[in-house]
């Protein structure tokens, strides 16, 4: 069977450029003993993926260069050698990006239903979801009628930590970047109040929506956003880092100066990977999916078409140029 992969070409420097993507027609090979094979249908690209492909030390190994990238997919089983799954199982997991993939039984999980949009398990019922979850509720830990602050809010993992903050009776303020981005915020998600930090005026704006100073910042972006929501911390404020995207694709010191901060507000700040909270995933996982069904948690999602396009939709990732969540559908099999 013909199969393409997209493998690792050369470590980027900056913004990874198409060079840094080579495309390769393969064979898929027979699948063995126990092993089954797996039609990719998404493929998502995610902000962590870029530390990836620097050959330095960190908490995920490098990629290989001139070995495929990989990456979160949700795929169809189309033949099986073992006798836990089936022809057109849809299955997730972590693997490379290949249009087809022969992997054994422990590499991959059958989603657990089928009536929601499969898309959903690369986002609010997989990897995002689960570290919005873990990140503000094990160190956040927001209580009624404190102010959250989360930055990056209207994209995969922000989104869900804004409206988990609604459900828990917080107020809310998400920071996003253009008035559509802003707007969705608090028409859509139900945030209490939406800051553009693309304005002139974004510290100003910032100042007025947090009157009552700020207990809990989920941080995502770093850079010059943090350094003003950081003048606003209140006493024994927490921060959850889950990423810091605004220096992923920079080599300048990025900062910010916190210390000085953290010290006179007493805060918390602690950085963290999903992984830590693996021992909640089943009940997380549940939760998020009974917020879903009452309409209390709302994804969006912008899906590409076409396995070339992943190089472009992980490039629109550090750009902004995505909104909400961000996969790339690579099959219509499973329409």
């Amino acid at each position: 069977m013909n199969n393409e992969q997209i493998v690792l070409a050369e470590r980027p420097e900056g913004l990874p450029g198409d060079g840094v993507f080579r495309y390769e027609d393969v064979e898929t090979g027979e699948a063995g003993t126990g092993e089954i094979v797996i039609e990719s249908v998404y493929i998502s690209v995610d902000p962590y993926m870029r530390g990836r492909m620097n050959d330095a030390k960190s908490y995920a190994r490098p990629f290989e260069l001139d070995k495929p990238i990989e990456s979160h997919i949700v795929g169809r089983v189309t033949e099986s050698n073992n006798g836990g799954f089936a022809e057109g199982d849809v299955v997730t997991g972590v693997l490379p990006w290949k249009k087809f993939n022969i992997v054994s039984e422990d590499t991959v999980n059958k989603v657990p239903s089928t009536d929601v949009p499969l898309h959903l398990y690369l986002s609010t019922l997989g990897m995002p979801g689960q570290t919005a979850y873990g990140g503000l509720l094990n160190i956040g830990k927001p209580q009624e009628g404190e102010t959250v602050v989360v930055s990056a809010a209207s994209g995969a993992v922000g989104s869900v930590v804004g409206q988990i903050a609604k459900i828990k009776g917080a107020r809310v303020v998400g920071i996003a970047g253009g008035t559509e981005k802003v707007d969705y915020l608090t028409e859509t998600l139900g945030l209490d109040a939406g800051v553009d930090y693309k304005k002139d005026d974004f510290a100003e704006r910032l100042a007025e929506a947090v009157p009552d100073g700020i207990d809990v910042y989920f941080e995502n972006v770093g850079g010059p956003v943090s350094d003003e929501v950081f003048n606003h911390l209140n006493t024994f404020a927490r921060v959850p880092v889950c990423g810091a995207i605004s220096s992923y694709n920079s080599k300048e010191d990025n900062g910010p100066r916190v210390q000085q901060k953290l010290i006179k507000s007493q805060a918390l700040m602690q950085g963290f990977l999903v992984a830590q909270f693996k021992d909640d995933f089943k009940d997380a996982s549940e939760q998020l999916a009974q917020w879903v069904q009452e309409g209390k948690v709302h994804s969006e999602v912008t899906i590409d078409e076409g396995f070339d396009r992943l190089p472009e939709a992980f490039r629109n990732l550090f750009t902004g140029d995505n909104f909400g969540k961000q996969v790339v559908k690579v099959s219509d099999s499973l329409d």
